[in-house]
């Protein structure tokens, strides 16, 4: 699949090392049959499930910062972003969305990612495993990892070096930036997932017996977006096309 290289939309402060180029696809490269986009370079080992509430009720801890207009269109924006940059990383071979929101869906497909329902309707992480088993019946041979859907300033280099440091253990995890929860958990082939996500989700996986990714130089997969504080955070970084459209509307950020 052709990809055209962007550059990331930063907030007026500039932290240094924020000039690496984001990728994304130039087209959806969805297939006629539905099935998902892939990236079929050689090193493509990885399938990615990311789950995604209904916009109506996701990013709720948002709307004190930015009102109850713009949560719903930062949520959106901020799945865009992450699968983007996902889907151009060259470790990813497909990318599949556990979510039953129509918009996001829609909008999702149309980057290349693969939509699955939440059928299970039992909260995160029976999404999670239900969206890691559909992958799993498609491509047994690849590792799978969950990833957070609120990552809007993902840059595809550096969850390409996390997905190598996973590739080393059965099961791996990394930390949120706040160092509490978790954004990354990965499985290799024929090793459950087991996603233990939610609250103290960081200490909760260590103790499920998976690794955890101790990596500098990877802020992008580790900011995610809950609050005031964290979308300043992002926007510092540099965030994605869709999160930088709604840039005008956010100024200022409150702290929380």
């Amino acid at each position: 699949m052709s990809r055209t290289p962007y550059a990331p939309v930063r907030a007026p402060a500039v932290r240094a090392g924020d000039n690496e180029a984001r990728r994304r696809p130039a087209d959806s490269g969805r297939r006629p049959d539905g099935g998902d986009a892939t990236n079929t370079a050689t090193a493509a080992r990885w399938s990615l499930v990311i789950p995604l509430k209904p916009l109506a009720l996701g990013k709720s801890r948002l709307t004190a910062a930015v009102g109850e207009a713009l949560r719903p269109r930062l949520a959106l924006a901020f799945a865009l972003d992450t699968v983007a940059a996902a889907l151009a990383c060259p470790a990813v071979r497909g990318v599949a969305v556990v979510t039953d929101d129509p918009l996001a869906g829609a909008e999702l497909a149309a980057l290349g990612a693969r939509i699955v329902p939440d059928s299970p309707g039992a909260g995160l992480n029976a999404a999670l495993a239900h969206g890691a088993y559909r992958v799993r019946s498609r491509r047994p041979e690849l590792a799978v990892a969950a990833l957070n859907a609120d990552l809007p300033a993902l840059r595809p280099a550096e969850l390409g070096r996390v997905l190598a440091a996973a590739g080393a253990f059965p099961r791996a995890f990394l930390s949120d930036a706040a160092g509490i929860g978790t954004t990354f958990l990965s499985a290799a082939p024929g090793a459950d997932l087991n996603p233990v996500f939610g609250g103290p989700s960081r200490a909760a996986h260590g103790a499920s017996g998976a690794a955890e990714i101790l990596l500098d130089g990877v802020d992008s997969v580790r900011r995610d977006v809950d609050t005031g504080a964290d979308l300043r955070a992002a926007l510092s970084l540099g965030v994605g096309p869709a999160t930088a459209a709604l840039r005008g509307a956010l100024d200022p950020v409150p702290g929380h």
